[in-house]
């Protein structure tokens, strides 16, 4: 028993060194096979590394962006379409919520001498918002709590609003109207002056105001969006729940009507489409490996036909067709995971690159680098089946007349 096991391996042994030899023998022929392979692994390898990474940086800056917030969105009952004031108070009061800023948006007409532009988006919101986004303001002073209880008429204007109204003037204490009303600017925001998640979702407002001046500018007296920023040492869960708990008692135990997002959904959702994104992406980088496989298929049935003298020979000597057959298979196994090797090092190098310039995190995925061993070591199984069976089953007699 010992005997035949140690004389199979030497046997497998001799035909992997016999493949080596026919591969090294056809250097041209064995590279442009082994190509499509590695055309196929390099790609499945590069695109889903780069798409593992981007979502690591998006996740990353996601995370650092709306930490510690949830956002509200009220969509009301027929009793209630919003909240109110005291409503706001109530959950600014709760132990879990550190404070809120609510978001009253609007589109409107804003011109400023002869130069108008309409569609100008325009968003309402408090002090504490300041408060919480020190960096929101480049130049000049935020809203105050004396505006929001006035309801003042000042703004504070974007860069580009600057450009459009107030090329070469300091727009700092000029005029300008917003729906026909003439409001004071005291302050500049910067490119991207809103982190919450409203915003991301919908682009910075290009003006902001005090949210009670924009309530009245609605002609509303309800808030139906704000973001809530959480106490310290609270998790978002925590804090969703009990917010729950106060909407739900707010609005008389209606259902649906209001809605609770964080950061954490958003990431989901966020990795379950680019989830989709890299299986299709690798589904389609997969055909490579096919049309590889076609290849070495086609090499192989090319190298039967060229061997057909040697195949007669062996088997008069003895050769059995599992034999025969073994070393075919060997044959395109190895064909199949050289170019394997070699499109795992080119797409890990292609992904490296590619985060590089693209700015994002270089992530190795294991999961890749295993679907792209396994699938090009299952293509030169699969693809060489056929060739190493037709080369099995060919007659001694036959074959040796063929020479």
């Amino acid at each position: 028993m010992l005997k035949s096991i140690r004389a199979t391996f030497i046997m497998l042994g001799e035909c992997v060194k016999m493949s080596l030899s026919n591969i090294l023998g056809n250097r041209v022929r064995s590279f442009l096979t082994v190509l499509g392979i590695l055309i196929g692994v390099a790609a499945v390898i590069a695109l889903i590394t780069t798409v593992n990474g981007f979502s690591g940086s998006l996740s990353s800056s996601f995370s650092a962006m709306g930490a510690g917030t949830l956002t509200v969105t009220v969509t009301g009952s027929d009793l209630k379409s919003g909240l109110t004031a005291e409503d706001l108070t109530e959950l600014t009061s709760m132990n879990e919520v550190d404070g809120l800023t609510p978001s009253v948006s609007l589109s409107a007409r804003v011109s400023r001498g002869g130069s108008y532009e309409t569609g100008v988006s325009v968003s309402g919101k408090n002090a504490y918002y300041f408060a919480q986004n020190a960096d929101a303001v480049v130049r000049g002073r935020a809203i105050n709590f004396t505006d929001e209880d006035n309801t003042t008429a000042v703004c504070l204007i974007s860069p580009d609003m600057v450009e459009t109204f107030f090329y070469g003037v300091d727009p700092i204490g000029e005029t300008l109207y917003i729906g026909g009303i003439p409001y004071l600017v005291v302050g500049l925001t910067g490119e991207d002056s809103d982190t919450t998640i409203a915003s991301m979702l919908s682009g910075s407002p290009d003006i902001l105001i005090p949210y009670t001046t924009a309530l009245k500018m609605n002609n509303a007296n309800v808030v139906t969006s704000f973001t809530v920023y959480l106490a310290a040492g609270v998790d978002s869960e925590t804090a969703t729940d009990a917010i729950e708990a106060k909407l739900d008692e707010m609005f008389s135990y209606e259902e649906d009507c209001y809605e609770i997002m964080n950061m954490s959904s958003i990431e989901d959702t966020m990795e379950q489409m680019l989830g989709m994104v890299s299986a299709l992406l690798a589904g389609i980088a997969s055909i490579a490996l096919v049309v590889g496989g076609i290849g070495i298929m086609n090499m192989m049935l090319t190298t039967v036909t060229e061997r057909t003298t040697e195949i007669g020979l062996k088997k008069a000597l003895g050769a059995i067709p599992w034999q025969i057959q073994a070393q075919f298979l060997i044959e395109s196994f190895l064909l199949s995971i050289i170019g394997g090797a070699l499109g795992i090092l080119l797409g890990l190098l292609l992904s490296l690159i590619l985060s590089r310039v693209m700015g994002t995190s270089f992530i190795i995925s294991t999961g890749a680098i295993a679907l792209g061993a396994g699938f090009s070591a299952a293509v030169g199984i699969i693809f060489g089946w056929a060739p190493a069976r037709k080369a099995s089953k060919l007659n001694p007699i036959d074959a040796l007349r063929a020479a």
